[in-house]
């Protein structure tokens, strides 16, 4: 049996930080995708053969693990592919000692993380079955985009689809991406925010909730409304290469917060207004040229204000603000996306922008040593291929 499933990134397009101190966030999935395919394998005559192997494909790393060993760790527990419970302290410390002998390296000791989620959530759908699972993406990793989120969902599609608890909406055509029923949805997610725990300990939920419904969403203490776009908005999306701490971003605005409070606080209210209003902006329905131009205004006038909050809150970076004197040049508007202090940076293309204009935009861009992607905003969740 073989199942491909993959999940798309995010971004935010407002409130980030904010969030945190509870103003309103508006977060969209981008059509840059993660997808898990995976294998099933005969166990053979004894039920211990075979192993669970994980194929990094974009980093040329394959880790296995015997079935016999996995099964002497962790027992027979799993295999139940209901609603999921927390990786228990227990089965923590457990996976912890499968990762031992595992070639990581040094330079890439994070992926620990990532391992320890896989094997938690292949284990816990499929018990100790022997399969094999290859992992490609177009994210890069750790910049802001939701690439471990996209790595929780689309694992926890294909291991839900392979174990037979979740399918497709409907229709019986092979040979093409399908999309899984709401409920269905629902299941994946809940899996992948605890594959996410494990990753990051204390997720919001943002990410793998629009990795996995995709479209839009508006998050505010610690509830989801769904927006649909009535129009294609598309992004320049510019990663500076430049790694963040994002914790301790999360605490120096945290600190300024306590420094300034009044002052803090007016600016994560502007902050709400913003995310309100664009979570207007982006359901407004532009039927001609002057009024889809006059909502890509009112989109950039917004971006650009949240982008001069996040200046405010010190999560800017040097690297960031090239980015934004290059785009400004061209008349674009950009924002960081994300913790900030590196990371990646949104810039708004708008519908009558020439071709032309927006690749010297990216060759500039790019002369910094930076990596451009164009995508489109607000596009589908999770979905599964069926060969």
């Amino acid at each position: 049996m073989e199942v491909r499933a993959r999940a798309p990134g995010k971004i935010i397009l407002a409130g980030e930080h904010a969030v945190v101190h509870g103003s309103a966030a508006v977060a969209a999935a981008i059509d840059l995708y993660t997808t898990s395919s995976l294998r099933l394998l005969p166990a053979g005559e004894d039920s211990g053969a075979g192993a669970v192997e994980l194929d990094l494909r974009d980093s040329g790393l394959t880790f296995s693990w015997p079935c016999s060993r996995v099964r002497a760790a962790l027992g027979e527990a799993g295999g139940k592919a209901g609603a999921p419970t927390p990786c228990s302290p227990d089965e923590l410390a457990a996976i912890a000692k499968l990762l031992e002998g595992q070639e990581i390296p040094e330079a890439k000791i994070w992926l620990s993380a990532g391992l320890s989620a896989f094997l938690f959530l292949y284990t816990s759908t499929l018990g100790c079955r022997p399969g094999k699972v290859v992992v490609t993406s177009d994210l890069p990793i750790g910049a802001g985009l939701g690439s471990s989120a996209a790595f929780c969902v689309s694992m926890s599609g294909a291991l839900l689809t392979a174990a037979g608890a979740v399918g497709v909406a409907g229709g019986s055509s092979a040979e093409e991406w399908e999309l899984f029923g709401k409920d269905d949805l629902e299941l994946v997610n809940q899996w992948a925010f605890q594959g996410e725990k494990i990753i990051h300990g204390k997720p919001s939920g943002i990410d793998n909730s629009v990795s996995t419904f995709g479209s839009m969403i508006k998050f505010k203490k610690g509830e989801l409304t769904n927006l649909k776009s009535r129009n294609p908005v598309k992004m320049l999306i510019t990663d500076t290469r430049v790694g963040r701490n994002t914790k301790a971003l999360l605490a120096g605005v945290s600190e300024r917060a306590s420094r300034h409070p009044d002052a803090m606080a007016s600016v994560f209210n502007a902050v709400n207004s913003i995310s309100e209003e664009l979570s207007s902006v982006v359901e407004l329905a532009a039927e001609d040229e002057i009024a889809i131009t006059s909502r890509e205004d009112k989109l950039a006038e917004l971006m650009g204000m949240n982008q001069g909050l996040l200046q405010c809150m010190g999560v800017s970076h040097s690297s960031i603000e090239t980015v934004l004197r290059t785009t400004l040049k061209y008349s674009l508007v950009s924002k960081l996306t994300g913790a900030g202090g590196g990371g990646c940076v949104l810039t708004l293309i708008p519908t009558l922008l020439a071709h032309t204009v927006l690749e010297k935009v990216a060759t500039e861009l790019e002369s910094h040593g930076f990596r451009c992607f164009k995508v489109e905003v607000g596009g589908r969740g999770l979905q599964v291929y069926r060969a």
